[in-house]
């Protein structure tokens, strides 16, 4: 009987270079050479032949679906002798005892290369100084007065049952936060303009006219401030952030306050960057933390020109009781953040009494009450901000994925009205052009403006 191997690696590439990588014309060229070296097969050579075959291999059950007709044979019936082939290729006989490989192994292209970028893992930052080495963020422990921090979270968690949850239109449903939230405004006189700043904190539903600082929170915002404007002090300002304050004036000063309250493990907020409608470009953000520690998760938005060089990176920073974070300017445009829902709490023990019950013992908590102070800029006041086809004020985006070196970064000016009109808002977008809306000064600004007094008035050198 004769045994028809089937070809080896070497036989099978020699014959693809002969057809020019030809598949068909390969396993033809194959097929051929053991048929002229079986001029004479019997049946049984052709089902041998028929299974074992490159045509099988190309084209998987057409060279074993026509089978002989079947013949009854006598069992006296004995089988002609097989020819002797001395001419069969020295190839053949080295082939037998190596691995039978499919064809179409060695015409598929090779698998795709791993990708060599590193995927890294989450990391906690557990102190200050890992805080300001990864992030645009710093974190200060202990801001405020002990007593001072405990009176002030006692009097929000009393405030908070009035507090509402955020709820918006998505997907054709609404959804509503998982957190309680307020907003206040800094006494500014007889100024109501942010009665329409609050609703946005809102998602747009209407809102009676926002509270004032209590006087625990002003006292509060006192050590905020300076805390932040040391820092500020600190570090290279980014052209697009507000420069409009008069010599011997802070930096940046808080005129509002969102307040949030996360009551229990798995009330939380998904990632997000804030809305810069009223705070414009590289807006500077001070998160102050009351009550139990919760995590403060931060991860970057990769540009899309880094995006094959690089993944993104989480970082968790736990954020315990009086402890304040102070997202500087570029947080809002290269990360998104989020406070994650946790499995379990480690409850706050306040150090003092309830002022209203000053001889019973203080009570385990597990709330979380957060107060973002904000300084809202007089360039973009509600009555800057343009309308949609909607009839509603737009919200202010920053192009997080074309950034750029804090010069030529994009801001879109997009409709919001969705989030409240049942999902259904209009295709408005506009980019932002500071110029063209008259909107500044920023340090930008200020920088032209002395390059040209300095070249009109040079310095003069005195010998």
């Amino acid at each position: 009987m004769l045994v028809v191997p089937h070809p080896g690696n070497d036989v099978v590439l020699d014959a693809l270079i002969e057809c020019s990588g030809d598949a068909r014309a390969t396993a033809n060229a194959i097929n051929a050479r053991y048929k002229t070296h079986n001029a004479t097969p019997t049946s049984s050579t052709k089902r041998k032949l028929a299974s074992s075959d490159l045509t099988g291999w190309l084209n998987p059950g057409t060279a074993t679906s026509e089978k002989p007709p079947s013949t009854k044979k006598r069992k006296d019936a004995q089988l002609p002798a097989e020819p002797q082939n001395p001419a069969k290729p020295s190839s053949s006989a080295d082939t037998t005892t190596k691995p039978v490989v499919n064809l179409m192994q060695v015409l598929r292209s090779p698998p795709a290369s791993k990708s060599s970028i590193p995927r890294l893992p989450p990391l906690t930052l557990s102190n200050p100084s890992m805080v300001a080495e990864h992030t645009p963020c710093t974190l200060h422990l202990s801001i405020l007065p002990p007593e001072l921090a405990c009176k002030l979270f006692y009097f929000m968690v009393d405030l908070s049952p009035s507090w509402k949850r955020n709820r918006w239109w998505l997907f054709d449903r609404v959804v509503e936060s998982p957190h309680r939230t307020s907003f206040f405004v800094r006494k500014q006189g007889e100024d109501n303009s942010w009665h329409e700043a609050a609703q946005y904190w809102y998602n747009g539903r209407p809102t009676d006219p926002p509270e004032e600082f209590p006087a625990l929170m002003e006292e509060a915002c006192q050590y905020i401030e300076d805390t932040v404007n040391k820092e500020m002090l600190k570090r290279e300002r980014f052209p697009l952030e507000w420069a409009g304050h008069e010599p011997g004036e802070k930096l940046w000063h808080a005129n509002v306050a969102a307040s949030n309250c996360y009551e229990g493990a798995k009330e939380s907020v998904g990632p997000h960057s804030d809305q810069l409608t009223y705070l414009g470009p590289y807006p500077t953000i001070a998160s102050l933390s009351l009550g139990t520690t919760r995590t403060f998760r931060l991860r970057e938005v990769v540009p899309s020109d880094e995006v094959s060089e690089r993944h993104p990176r989480t970082f968790n920073v736990p954020l315990p009781h009086n402890s304040l974070v102070i997202m500087h300017a570029a947080t809002q445009e290269s990360f998104k953040h989020s406070i994650p829902p946790q499995s379990a709490l480690d409850l706050y023990r306040p150090l003092y009494p309830h002022p209203s019950r000053p001889t019973s013992p203080p009570e385990p908590s597990n709330c979380r009450i957060n107060v973002t102070f904000r300084f809202y800029r007089p360039d973009f006041s509600s009555n800057s901000i343009p309308r949609c086809k909607c009839g509603a004020p737009t919200i202010l985006r920053a192009d997080m994925k074309n950034r750029h070196d804090g010069k030529a970064d994009k801001y879109w000016w997009i409709c919001y009205a969705g989030a409240q009109n049942d999902g259904k808002g209009c295709n408005f977008w506009r980019v932002m052009d500071m110029k063209m809306e008259g909107r500044g000064p920023t340090c930008a600004d200020r920088s032209e403006m002395a390059s040209n007094n300095q070249a009109s008035f040079p310095q003069r050198v005195t010998v």
